[in-house]
């Protein structure tokens, strides 16, 4: 897996848990994820999902990309 690849997850997790930032830029930044595709994202995506800070639609959102690479 490239380095590359992990850093951009890591990125774009940090994008999906700041409260400060918009509601669609996290949504963006959460299906940006789930087109990524790797393991890495999979477990970002859970751990959103499991995350009682964000909102309902977004943690749904998490789970259904999430679903996306499992299958």
């Amino acid at each position: 897996m490239s380095e590359a690849v992990i850093k951009e997850v890591n990125k774009l997790a940090a994008i999906a848990t700041d409260m400060e930032l918009s509601a669609s830029m996290r949504t963006n930044a959460i299906k940006n994820m789930g087109d990524i595709g790797t393991r890495e994202a999979l477990l970002a995506l859970l751990e959103l999902a499991a995350n009682e800070r964000l909102n309902p639609s977004e943690r749904k959102l998490a789970l259904k990309q999430a679903d996306r690479i499992i299958k």
